[in-house]
């Protein structure tokens, strides 16, 4: 057969299928860097999303939107002829082997991170969900240690721990040294999202990144058309400005073409040091959760948050 499946390319034209520069780490960074904006406004978006409609609804109805986006990318976007399959004339579906891989994907960055995290935004302020979220970087790398077999320099795991280290002091003192039901719902969205990252950013570097996220949402279709008609039905919806831009930016902006250059950036400069670039994430958001929430920061979240971004730059000029 002469047609092939854009999952069985090679990396170097996996990545090439998307105009990425395959010997440019810097662009990598620049991507993974994008994807870390994008999810910075993940929380103060959702907290948007939730002034007009229920918990359950923004996260069945964010991942139905990303996937009719991700979908029709992948029906009108393409690749080159010679690599469409017939049956579809179309992308051609993954090889099944990837198929578990995806379903991680779907599991943890469409379903599970969305879910958790959307349940702690009702009692937690978006600053506080921010810098305990700052944890996700480190669970990153060690997940990708033990899936993918990355073996980062003392150096990197020093930096990685010593941010950790301050998030998780950041989080007792904030609940009074104990952890609150939210922060139950927070450590789980590390994990679940973690297993998401790893596994995607093993994907991505045998096919695009942008098919990566796209299969993954597409794959949920059944569970997410259904639970979005459930949730609508059930739970009230007042269709204000802030709930539907706060919408609009969670499922396109977030949940796929922030995932897309995640993933791009992740198969260029390696998931260790692309995950550690999201120790910025939570001063991000605080910046946002000031300008478009009027929150009120305690001064243990920015000095937090400024501590975790000095490990940055400890972790992208360490070996590995």
């Amino acid at each position: 057969m002469r047609a092939q499946s854009s999952a069985t390319a090679s990396p170097r034209i996996a990545v090439d299928a998307t105009g990425a520069d395959t010997g440019g780490a810097s662009f990598g960074t620049v991507q993974a860097a994008l994807g870390v904006v994008a999810f910075s406004l993940t929380f103060p978006a959702t907290a948007w999303g939730l002034e007009g409609f229920g918990p359950w609804s923004l996260i069945a109805v964010r991942s139905v939107l990303a996937a009719a986006v991700a979908g029709s990318c992948l029906v009108v976007v393409g690749v080159p002829p010679r690599e469409r399959s017939r049956a579809w004339g179309r992308v051609a579906p993954p090889e099944r082997r990837h198929w578990l891989g995806l379903a991680v994907v779907g599991a943890g960055v469409v379903l599970g991170f969305p879910l958790l995290t959307t349940l702690a935004l009702q009692t937690s302020t978006t600053a506080h969900a921010a810098v305990v979220v700052g944890l996700l970087p480190l669970t990153t790398a060690l997940l990708s240690a033990l899936r993918v077999g990355t073996r980062p320099s003392r150096t990197f795991w020093i930096a990685a721990l010593a941010g950790a280290a301050a998030v998780i002091a950041f989080t007792v003192q904030q609940s009074g040294g104990a952890l609150t039901s939210a922060d139950a719902y927070l450590f789980a969205a590390l994990l679940v999202c973690a297993a998401g990252y790893t596994e995607g950013g093993r994907l991505a570097r045998v096919m695009p990144g942008w098919q990566v996220i796209g299969w993954a949402l597409v794959l949920c279709l059944p569970l997410t058309v259904p639970m979005a008609a459930i949730a609508l039905s059930l739970e009230p919806v007042r269709l204000t400005a802030h709930a539907v831009t706060g919408l609009l930016w969670v499922a396109i902006g977030s949940q796929f073409l922030g995932l897309v250059v995640w993933y791009r950036g992740m198969a260029a400069i390696g998931i260790p040091k692309a995950s550690q670039l999201q120790l910025a994430q939570p001063l991000l958001t605080l910046v946002w959760s000031v300008l478009l929430l009027g929150e009120h920061l305690p001064v243990a979240a920015p000095l937090t948050a400024a501590a975790v971004l000095v490990c940055i730059a400890v972790t992208q000029r360490a070996r590995g």
